[in-house]
């Protein structure tokens, strides 16, 4: 009798063990089902990367899913003979997952390390940067290679279902057409010299301005009106020391008060929905670098809201020596010497503090920060300049050279005189 249920209980296990493979092989079919399909993907190395990679072939590459995009990079990255460090690869700060002799690999959340999302007309856009930021050789102050930066793109269909765990039903879930509503495409991006469309070079002059453009996207969403709350430069896509923050204290353009320059937001806005503003080209002292990033946090509010103390964009001009509003409410920009947030908060927390009374706050969803960059800085050429010193400078030659022909001349003009003379007195002096 113990044996026959030992036996019995021998066959129960084998027979659990094998469902239990056959259930995880089922799972496992079933995910990489799910992840097999695959996304629109682009790979943008910068132009640094692409110098240093000439002819050799593409060391990056990406595959984009419904959950999140894996990178797989070549340990030879930038095409040089030298294979970076998996330490040194980070996207938005999360670093290489797993590696190979041939290759690492960094998988990223569509929702996390640092992604931006914007919407366009079809198509929702996932945006992930790769940086190679190449530590120092152990023992020995110097490095071999450069910093390089890869832009990566998630491109998706609108009207999909992005980052869900569900079999993609065909008809849309009420939940997934609640939170479309509430995602706000905004975008950041530098203009060309006359607003008329995007620049199509990352190269500024010191002495130039830097058109910069804030929007959203409000599609399907009551008007809004886009500000720009604070932008800091770096020189570096981390936001590392050093930093220059132009405009700060919810939406003051500082910098044309600090330097006396001619940045401004400009007046009027094309729509509620767009804040175009420039920036007074410069570099940082004592960086060799000539990079400049710009990161800047934008927010939305109603566009029927009134314009407040947090909520504004306003230019220091400084022939009036006023602060001045795009929207025309220039009382909202007193308080830009000083804090404009303390005012506001104050009157926050009065009004919690009053029975039946409602505080407005800004959601979430209705604030981004975004970057744009690297832009490379360089100094002017001035040829007219140059050729008019020139022509100066042989202006004084060209004038000498006339007058010592006219002495000569006239010393030779005499001189045949003087000859003549003598000719015409001897014969007299003979007779």
């Amino acid at each position: 009798m113990g044996c026959k249920a030992a036996c019995q209980l021998l066959i129960a296990f084998g027979v659990f063990q094998f469902y239990c493979v056959e259930v995880s092989a089922a799972v496992g079919y079933w995910r990489s089902g799910l992840r097999s399909k695959v996304y629109k993907a682009i790979v943008t190395p910068s132009e640094t990367l692409a110098q240093q990679r000439a002819g050799s072939p593409e060391t990056v590459s990406a595959q984009c899913t419904e959950w999140d995009v894996m990178v797989t990079i070549n340990p030879d990255l930038l095409g040089i003979q030298h294979p970076v460090q998996a330490s040194d690869l980070t996207i938005g700060g999360c670093g290489v997952t797993s590696q190979t002799p041939t290759a690492f690999v960094i998988e990223a959340p569509l929702q996390g390390c640092g992604s931006n999302v914007t919407m366009v007309s079809d198509e929702i856009v996932y945006y992930f940067t790769l940086d190679y930021n190449p530590s120092p050789i152990p023992g020995l102050p110097i490095v071999r290679t450069n910093p390089a930066v890869v832009q990566i793109e998630c491109h998706y269909p609108r009207n999909h279902n992005v980052s869900s765990n569900a079999l993609n039903p065909t008809w849309v879930p009420y939940t997934s057409t609640i939170s479309a509503q509430d995602v706000l495409g905004f975008s950041l991006v530098i203009m060309n010299s006359d607003w008329s469309g995007q620049s199509s070079s990352n190269i500024i002059y010191l002495g130039d301005l830097i058109n910069l453009q804030a929007s959203v996207d409000s599609t399907n969403h009551v008007p809004l009106r886009i500000f720009v709350d604070n932008c800091v430069a770096s020189s570096t896509s981390n936001g590392s020391a050093p930093t220059y923050t132009f405009i700060g204290n919810s939406g003051c353009f500082t910098d044309s008060k600090v330097t006396g320059s001619n940045s401004q937001f400009i007046t009027p806005r094309t729509t509620p929905s767009t804040l175009q503003f420039e920036l007074d080209a410069f570099r940082f002292y004592g960086v060799a670098a000539s990079s400049v990033f710009i990161t800047c946090r934008l927010k939305v509010t109603l566009a029927s809201q009134a314009i407040d103390s947090l909520n504004k964009a306003c230019t220091y001009i400084t022939g009036l020596s006023q602060w001045t509003s795009v929207d025309g409410s220039n009382q909202v920009c007193s308080c830009c010497d000083a804090n404009c947030a303390t005012g506001q908060k104050r009157r926050i927390e009065m009004a919690r503090r009053r029975p039946g009374r409602s505080v407005k706050t800004t959601p979430v969803e209705w604030e981004k920060t975004l970057v744009v960059g690297p832009l490379f800085l360089e100094g002017k050429h001035h040829p007219a300049v140059s050729e008019h010193l020139t022509a100066t400078e042989a202006k004084p030659a060209g004038s000498f050279m006339l007058v010592l022909g006219s002495m000569l001349v006239v010393l030779a003009l005499t001189c045949s005189a003087f000859l003549l003379y003598l000719l015409y007195q001897k014969p007299q002096i003979s007779n």
